[in-house]
């Protein structure tokens, strides 16, 4: 098998007809990086998500984005435009993923958490923390779009979660070509 990094032949290309099962598997051939979104709901409790649609949009002013299905329980709360928080989690929080990715448990029982200097709730021992104000947001289909601020943001040194083809997957060092 040739290293990483040195050519290939080209792989054949697959052609089907559309349809929305299709297009989330291959949609699922990008890899991304898993978040979990976090605000408060109506009653202040703690809510979140995890979410993996997750991206930088401009360095000034710093604007990051994320989508949630409209039918997901947590989507009002963050409508509502209260604070935000988006955690980036490290390869060894895949539980801690998968429980903020079910959908009727209190994903917040025995969890270390606080609120953060700008009031989203945080989450303790994640790889990196962006404190955010919502920015807007935008009708996506059956998703909304929001964009938020950064305000604040910590970090620790770690190699991040990866999601693809339906599965969490490590990062591997690049081998070089001889």
């Amino acid at each position: 098998m040739p290293p990483l990094d040195c050519p290939a032949a080209p792989a054949a290309a697959h052609r089907a007809p559309f349809d929305a099962r299709l297009f989330r598997r291959v949609l699922g051939l990008f890899p991304t990086g898993v978040t979990i979104v976090t605000t408060w709901d109506a009653d202040g409790r703690p809510v979140g998500a995890t979410v993996s649609s997750f991206n930088s949009v401009s360095l000034d002013p710093p604007l990051v984005l994320f989508s949630l299905a409209r039918s997901m329980a947590c989507c009002e709360a963050f409508a509502a435009g209260g604070p935000i928080a988006i955690h980036v989690l490290g390869d060894e929080q895949e539980a801690l993923s998968n429980r903020f990715a079910r959908g009727g448990a209190d994903k917040w029982a025995d969890l270390a958490y606080g609120a953060g200097e700008h009031g989203a709730p945080l989450i303790d021992g994640t790889l990196a923390t962006f404190e955010c104000r919502p920015y807007a947001q935008y009708p996506g289909g059956d998703h909304t779009i929001f964009v938020a601020e950064v305000r604040q943001l910590r970090f620790r040194d770690g190699d991040p979660l990866v999601f693809c083809a339906g599965g969490y997957r490590q990062l591997a060092e690049r081998e070089l070509c001889a």
